[in-house]
């Protein structure tokens, strides 16, 4: 017997505890999250993939998070792009990091990745979003799994995005009235949800609730309030092959429907999988980067100005 397509979504929800964003380790190796790595230590990274980051602390509450930096070459002040990681466990984020930094700071922008409590630099600072999901999975279903997530997102992981946001306002080599914010899966869910709650001067949403869109009604509902109450432009994008293309174009109509600015841009197939599609944030710049930087350039100055 054929299993309805709606009860497939939903036995791989279960199975994988909603943890959107993993799917990068189907590009790249897996990152050896050495202990030495949870030093809370700044210093710079080896490597080729990481040369010129550097690893920083910052507070959240009473937390102590951590972050990698890139910085354009020079002296003076940039803007900056501050980027949310998706829900990936472990330090697969760092791989995305590693592949998006040298990218931005090539294009005159400081960019800071911070790790939110629970996962990579920051993962004894709090639980694995993955793992909460899981347990409210296993003791109330799916309703109650996403019910967790809508709520860890709108909580803890906004406490950390928005102490991220106010660490680097005060960094001497940022323009703070320049940052702008950007996120991939979960990672574009936070980006919006930041929208409402702090003044950047762009946002840019990849993928955001794209997995997870058809079963959580909540989250469809946050994130379209938070659009209709966005304080800055937003620019919606996904790959013709991702999971779920209503998140881009629901949104847009939304903040349309309240006169807000925005882009949505549907780019063509991705990848090889679905799975690589939802990656399209972190390692498909090459086909993006071009739009993305015009927006930027548009809605918060030129890097030169």
């Amino acid at each position: 017997m054929e299993i309805p397509t709606y009860a497939v979504r939903v036995m791989r929800w279960m199975r994988t505890a909603v943890v959107i964003g993993a799917v990068s380790i189907r590009l790249i190796s897996v990152h050896n999250a050495s202990a030495s790595f949870l030093l809370g230590r700044s210093r710079t990274l080896g490597g080729s993939s990481s040369a010129g980051s550097e690893i920083v602390t910052f507070p959240s509450g009473g937390l102590t998070l951590h972050g990698v930096v890139y910085k354009p070459g020079g002296e003076g002040r940039f803007p900056a792009i501050l980027y949310n990681h998706g829900s990936a466990p472990g330090m697969l984020s760092s791989q995305a990091f590693a592949a998006l930094g040298p990218v931005f700071a090539q294009h005159g922008w400081v960019f800071f990745g911070p790790y939110r409590r629970g996962q990579g630099l920051s993962a004894d600072a709090g639980p694995y979003i993955g793992d909460q999901i899981d347990a409210a999975r296993k003791k109330g279903g799916i309703r109650e799994a996403a019910a967790t997530a809508v709520h860890v997102l709108q909580t803890s992981h906004l406490d950390d995005q928005l102490a991220g946001l106010a660490w680097l306002r005060k960094q001497p080599f940022v323009r703070p009235g320049h940052i702008a914010v950007m996120g991939t899966s979960f990672g574009g869910v936070e980006t919006v949800l930041g929208t409402e709650h702090a003044s950047y001067c762009a946002a840019i949403d990849v993928s955001g609730g794209a997995e997870s869109w058809d079963l959580a009604p909540e989250l469809r509902s946050v994130m379209e309030n938070a659009v209709r109450n966005a304080q800055v432009p937003i620019f919606f994008f996904q790959p013709q092959n991702d999971y779920n293309l209503a998140p881009s174009n629901t949104l847009a109509a939304a903040m349309k429907s309240v006169g807000k600015v925005f882009q949505v841009k549907i780019y063509p197939s991705y990848g090889k999988s679905v799975g690589e599609a939802h990656s399209f944030g972190y390692f498909g710049s090459a086909v993006w980067s071009e739009d993305v930087f015009r927006f930027l350039h548009e809605h918060c100055g030129s890097p030169n100005a």
